[in-house]
């Protein structure tokens, strides 16, 4: 089926949230973070989602990196809010918060830890996608909510005019292919190590995290494939190999992308907040080892990788907790 009119590009970074030594949000350094970012070839940047720790994130911490992207990005990018709640309820408030603060979208992720029937996923969906007028992306990562959206959701919700797109970390690429057909939604790879076999059945692009890192390198896999030249988009994904498999395997994926951004330069600290560490000297070391083996990665060297295993220990409680409400 035809798709939605790509309303959010195809290069979208899952934003990692830039802190203190303390803990607290680093504002100035989130700010430079965005620009890079757009300035490497991001279309979009993801607030507030699972990279950018929406779970120790406060509501006003949200709403302020919302404003802060829209300033930043000034035009050049779409800014979408991310993570929402687990409670309907929350989640409609938030996103309504998020609209008038700006959002060019949402992103809202299956409920997790409550665990719902399929029938509770889509009321979910249906009445957040009711509550704003902003377009809506779902996010089905079963392996952090608990519950995947099944295919038979994912075609009902697909019904709704607000919800216009999908971000899948599920990985099941014959499902993906169904999806594809069966509706019109805009398809994101949201597994970093699958975005070239998801463009290659028709993905609209990715929402990465390893874009953090080098978006400049998604940027031209995706202008490969827009021009049908896989054999380009294949060099730039095993150039991009080591660094997912440092970003994504041994820590989670914003301990792990910190710790490589402050290494490189482009944060201040990597420091992250508890129940997050940062990672242990054995992690550190396998990351390294990854690093090690990049590619030329376009616009990234990483000669000058300096990481700072000391400043990554542990992690941070902020000054104010960070309590959703």
């Amino acid at each position: 089926m035809s798709q939605n009119k790509n309303i959010f590009g195809q290069v979208l970074v899952a934003l990692v949230t830039p802190m203190n030594s303390e803990g607290e949000v680093d504002w100035p350094a989130t700010e430079k973070h965005i620009d890079y970012v757009i300035s490497s070839g991001a279309d979009g940047v993801v607030v507030t989602g699972t990279t950018g720790e929406t779970s120790t994130l406060t509501d006003a911490e949200k709403l302020k990196l919302v404003e802060v992207g829209k300033s930043v990005s000034a035009g050049r990018a779409k800014i979408i809010t991310g993570g929402g709640s687990n409670e309907t309820a929350h989640a409609m408030q938030l996103y309504k918060a998020s609209e008038k603060a700006g959002a060019d979208g949402v992103m809202i992720v299956t409920p997790y830890y409550n665990k719902p029937t399929q029938a509770g996923v889509l009321t979910h969906f249906r009445l957040i996608a009711d509550a704003t007028d902003l377009p809506v992306i779902l996010y089905d990562i079963p392996g952090r909510t608990g519950i995947p959206i099944a295919y038979e959701t994912i075609l009902r919700s697909a019904t709704h005019p607000n919800i216009v797109a999908i971000k899948d970390a599920k990985g099941d690429l014959a499902q993906a292919s169904r999806v594809m057909n069966e509706t019109d939604l805009l398809y994101f790879s949201g597994d970093d190590s699958n975005v070239l076999a998801h463009l290659a059945i028709g993905a609209t692009g990715l929402i990465g995290v390893t874009a953090n890192i080098s978006p400049a390198a998604y940027r031209e896999m995706l202008d490969a494939t827009n021009r049908n030249d896989f054999h380009h988009a294949q060099k730039v994904h095993n150039s991009l190999e080591p660094l997912v498999r440092a970003a994504m395997n041994h820590v989670p994926g914003t301990v792990a992308s910190k710790y490589i951004l402050h290494g490189l330069g482009l944060i201040n600290s990597p420091r992250v907040r508890l129940p997050l560490v940062g990672p242990e000297e054995s992690e550190a070391a396998r990351i390294e080892q990854d690093i090690d083996k990049v590619g030329s990665v376009t616009g990234l060297s990483f000669e000058n990788f300096r990481p700072d295993r000391n400043a990554a220990a542990g992690g941070a409680l902020p000054k104010v907790a960070g309590t959703t409400r």
